[in-house]
């Protein structure tokens, strides 16, 4: 399932928040929403507005309509993504924290992200250096 056309309005930036990012976010059909993914410093937070999606996170999937939520805090070494295998677009609400720095893993594709302000470094699980 490839990523997605998905798109965003990030009312955090619109309201002047500084300490976490606010997002309406839209996925099309046949999409998701990012490589499955945790993160060491900062906590996500999902609310779904309308439509269907399948959550993904280490070892399970599940269906995810309007008005369930989920949450992923730091550190916590739960893989997670959005999949919309309905036939009509999904929206959903985003809250997350927004550190300058941040660890981000990818473990079905052994990368990590290493993060800092607007650098990016990538290395496989090992620490080896990988390009992004």
């Amino acid at each position: 399932v490839p990523l997605g056309a998905y798109a965003h309005r990030n009312l955090g930036d619109l309201g002047g928040l500084t300490q976490f990012g606010v997002h309406v976010e839209r996925l099309p059909p046949g999409t998701r929403s990012s490589l499955r993914h945790w993160h060491d410093t900062e906590d996500e937070f999902i609310l779904m507005l309308s439509g269907e999606v399948i959550l993904h996170e280490t070892g399970t999937e599940t269906r995810l309509t309007a008005g369930d939520a989920a949450a992923w805090p730091a550190g916590v070494p739960n893989g997670h993504c959005l999949e919309n295998r309905s036939g009509t677009d999904a929206t959903y609400l985003t809250v997350g924290t927004r550190n300058r720095a941040d660890t981000v893993h990818y473990p079905d594709h052994d990368r990590v992200c290493h993060r800092d302000g607007p650098t990016r470094r990538w290395t496989r699980g090992d620490g080896t250096p990988v390009a992004p």
